[in-house]
């Protein structure tokens, strides 16, 4: 095993026995009791986009200005309930799972290439499908690289973009929590691809994710990391999984067109940024500030999920930015 692994795996691995292997929150103690309240408050329905059934959580009037939720990995809509519960008197809000993801449908490699062009091809046609030609994104993750593919099909739909450590640049990504990806895109080995399932598709890795970096890790919802580990778990999780990874690659070169988009088209921007995340640092947020000139900038002091402790400052901040872009 190559140093670079190794640091990789020591760093996840010490995180997460210093933040969350003995956390009350792995037995729901502390729990955000309103997460089910929340849940219910948005609807639930499928779109079927060919032969797949895209399930999406709704709330607001679809007449308002529709602001669409992008969610990241190893995540869903889920993530979104406190928005999709706290928006939807103003806006219509919508978070679709995309294939393979939450309780979308999950298709073999073989019947699915599990890459994020072809992705972003099936979110855009679920977009046209349901009749959203005017929306603001909201990207985290695995949502920049599928927002900005969108965005680049359809400039003239996008009237802004909010940014929840949804990275863009080459230096927002890092050495460390990127070490084992970078070594498998050089490297695609049976060997490499067992270490990383061994460590990453782990319910100890879902925790790891969402408390790593938080200012209180016993008070982050268990129901996260439970719900993700349980749809990772299933019989072809790991080969779909890791295809995204090894394509990954692909939207690192593919960075220098989503900037050359942010500077020819500058879309507002909303940035909440969690500066502790072990896999998007603050230097990925920094990035925008370079090529888009009406931007909210803002570092909060959490994790890789920033809306599971900093809620109360993320909805207003949104709810400003969607009255400015109103105006």
């Amino acid at each position: 095993m190559t140093k670079a692994i190794t640091k990789s795996i020591l760093m996840a691995a010490g995180a997460f026995a210093l933040l969350g292997a003995c956390s009350p929150a792995a037995d729901g103690t502390g729990q955000d009791q309103a997460a089910t309240q929340n849940e219910s408050k948005a609807t639930q329905a499928t779109e079927k986009v060919g032969r797949l059934d895209i399930f999406y959580r709704a709330a607001g009037d679809p007449s308002k200005p529709a602001l669409v939720l992008l969610h990241g990995f190893p995540t869903s809509s889920f993530m979104y309930r406190k928005l999709l519960a706290e928006l939807g008197d103003d806006y219509y809000v919508i978070a679709p799972d995309y294939p393979g993801f939450g309780k979308s449908s999950f298709p073999s490699i073989e019947d699915y290439e599990y890459s994020f062009d072809n992705i972003a091809r099936t979110m855009d046609k679920f977009l046209i499908q349901r009749g959203i030609d005017s929306y603001t994104l909201m990207i985290h993750d695995y949502g920049a690289p599928i927002g900005f593919r969108i965005a680049l099909k359809h400039p003239e739909k996008v009237n802004g973009i909010i940014a929840m450590n949804g990275n863009a640049y080459e230096e927002g990504l890092s050495d460390d929590g990127w070490g084992l990806i970078r070594q498998y895109w050089t490297n695609k080995t049976a060997e490499l691809e067992k270490t990383i399932a061994e460590n990453v598709f782990t319910k100890a890795g879902m925790q790891w994710q969402y408390t790593h970096g938080t200012r209180d890790p016993e008070s982050i919802n268990a129901i996260n990391w439970e719900q993700d580990f349980a749809k990772i778990s299933r019989e072809g999780q790991a080969a779909a999984q890791l295809a995204l990874f090894y394509d990954y690659q692909n939207n690192v070169k593919a960075y220098p067109a989503w900037q050359e988009y942010l500077r020819k088209n500058q879309p507002p921007m909303l940035v909440v940024w969690g500066k502790n995340d072990a896999f998007f640092p603050v230097a990925g947020a920094e990035g925008y500030k370079r090529d888009v000139q009406n931007i909210d900038y803002n570092i909060l002091d959490t994790g890789h999920f920033p809306l599971e402790e900093d809620s109360a400052v993320i909805i207003p901040k949104i709810e400003n930015f969607m009255k400015t872009l109103a105006r």
